[in-house]
């Protein structure tokens, strides 16, 4: 993680203007974006580094969840919208936790989904589809 954002942020820092706090050019997201996640992927791995652990072995049915779960997000928005998008991906993204049952994986559906709807739709007025588009 800490690489990939060193090289988002110094590929859009080369390549297009930064701009000020005021007056952001189109590199200001990305650069910024790029030292965030470089911050992250060293306060991950520094902790890491310190403490021993065993390997663990991949969990086959949890990633193909996580990758359906992207998938039905990425591929379905602009038939399903927003709404149902992400409702339908939270709920596939559940589906190997360990903790059993259906109303705590809806509710938290629910509660993603109203957050994304408020952040994307109400407060960055992003024109997505929000809603299922009938051919």
């Amino acid at each position: 993680m800490a690489l990939l954002g060193v090289g988002v942020a110094i590929h859009a820092g080369l390549r297009l203007d930064f701009g000020t706090v005021r007056a952001m050019g189109p590199g200001f997201f990305p650069v910024t974006l790029g030292v965030l996640l470089s911050l992250l992927g060293v306060g991950i791995a520094i902790p890491a580094w310190r403490r021993r652990a065993e390997a663990q072995p991949i969990r086959w049915w949890d990633a193909a969840a996580v990758i359906a779960a992207i998938l039905i997000f990425g591929l379905g928005m602009s038939r399903l919208g927003v709404v149902l998008a992400c409702f339908a991906s939270v709920l596939v993204a559940s589906l190997p936790a360990p903790h059993k049952g259906w109303l705590w994986r809806i509710v938290l559906a629910v509660v993603v989904t109203a957050l994304t709807y408020l952040v994307f739709v109400l407060g960055l007025k992003m024109s997505l589809p929000v809603l299922l588009r009938l051919p």
